[in-house]
């Protein structure tokens, strides 16, 4: 049994070595809502989302992508109320997690899919109408993680530059009380990797 276990973890770090590594940046912008049954009609709401990949190369044309995003999503409203416009804005923040399979073609084009676990690391509720505005902390109604599934596609250039864009689904309903709300959305934005991005 030790000598299969010894086995095992060489052939783990040879696999390892002998597989290509490449680590990048992104940034980009995220078109975001909230779903389900108890979700009231909402409005897509602009926010962003950035941070670092590492690319492991599974074979020709797989590869395994992790990331770790900072991600604002939520929703936007606009209303009538007592004459006068009302505007509430539901923002979340949370640090993104997705796990992705992708398939990279030899022109640079790829396709990618796999599960995303996200953070909490704020929420808050705005509404401004009236002259007045006005900022409430609701951390504490959203559950502390999200879980969601990937599916995107995109284009690498030779020089380390690409372009991609993703939707999220959301599986697993976001507010603390039980209700039936979750986010997903899309995103769209551009990447870096270091030594280039389509050897």
């Amino acid at each position: 049994m030790k000598r299969i276990f010894v086995l095992s973890v060489f052939t783990l770090i040879g696999f390892t070595i002998q597989a290509q590594v490449n680590f990048g940046v992104k940034a980009g912008a995220n078109l975001t809502k909230f779903s389900g049954s108890d979700a009231e009609d909402n409005d897509f709401l602009l926010g962003y989302a950035g941070g670092g990949f590492v690319n492991y190369k599974l074979a020709d044309v797989v590869s395994l992508q992790g990331e770790v995003l900072y991600s604002l999503e939520g929703v936007s409203n606009k209303f009538e109320e007592e004459d006068f416009n009302v505007k509430a804005k539901i923002k979340a923040g949370y640090i993104n997690i997705p796990i992705l399979v992708q398939y990279n073609h030899s022109s640079g084009f790829y396709a990618e899919t796999g599960p995303q676990l996200g953070i909490l690391a704020s929420a808050k509720y705005s509404v401004s109408g009236g002259g007045e505005n006005h900022s409430y902390d609701v951390k504490d109604q959203f559950k502390s993680i999200n879980f969601s599934w990937g599916i995107g596609a995109g284009y690498k250039l030779s020089n380390g530059i690409g372009i991609g864009a993703r939707y999220n689904l959301g599986l697993m309903n976001i507010i603390d009380d039980g209700s039936n709300v979750k986010t997903g959305g899309f995103h769209i934005g551009l990447s870096y990797t270091f030594g280039g991005g389509n050897e």
